[in-house]
Formats: structure tokens, C-alpha cells, sequence
């Protein structure tokens, strides 16, 4: 029996004949495909249908960051540190930002 080398067997022709072989097989999949339109359509509907709960989940964690945005800005206060009102812009900030976030989104795609 003859014994095949490592470099035969990874040569450049039969990487280049698997990777076109590849690519029929994928152009093949893509000739078979049904209606576009059906489908976006149908990924419209699930991502406004979705749209509600992604939002009311936005103002949860904008709620969850701001108690503990002010546990961390109390605990500062307490503290003495001189910091304190900018650490208190940067938490009321952040949840300033996801609850505009949200309202922007759902204003400017009209969901």
C-alpha cells in the first residue's frame, strides 16, 4: 500500500477544488430559496412584536442602575469624599440615557 504524504494531501488544487465545491453547494442552497419579501415581512412583525418588552426591560435596568447609583453616591456622601457630584452625574446620567434611548427608538420607528 502506498503511503500518501501530508503535503499531497493538503495540497493547493484540492483545497482550492474544496472551497469551489463549497461554493456551489451554498449557491445551490440560495437558487433554492423561497420569497424575500415573505420573510422580512415576517422578521418585521417579530422584532415590533418584541420592541414592547425590549424597552420595559430598558426602563428596569434604568431603574436597577439608578438605586444603585444612589446607594454609591450615599456611601461616597457618607464618606467625605469630594467626588461625590461627579459620580451622581455619571449614575443619574446613564440612566437618563437609557430611558431617552428608549423613548427615541420607539418615537423615530414609530412602534
Amino acid at each position: 500500500m502506498k503511503k500518501v504524504s501530508r503535503k499531497y494531501f493538503l495540497s493547493k488544487n484540492r483545497i482550492q477544488k474544496f472551497f469551489f465545491a463549497a461554493l456551489l453547494l451554498v449557491t445551490n442552497l440560495v437558487a433554492l430559496a423561497q420569497d424575500g419579501n415573505a420573510g422580512i415581512n415576517e422578521a418585521n412583525t417579530k422584532v415590533r412584536s418584541y420592541f414592547a418588552s425590549g424597552t420595559n426591560l430598558m426602563y428596569a435596568v434604568g431603574a436597577l442602575l439608578g438605586l444603585i447609583g444612589a446607594v454609591k453616591v450615599y456611601q461616597k456622601w457618607n464618606s467625605g469624599d469630594h467626588d461625590t457630584g461627579k459620580v451622581a452625574a455619571a449614575w443619574f446620567g446613564s440612566c437618563v440615557f437609557l430611558v431617552v434611548v428608549a423613548t427615541v427608538i420607539r418615537s423615530f420607528f414609530g412602534v
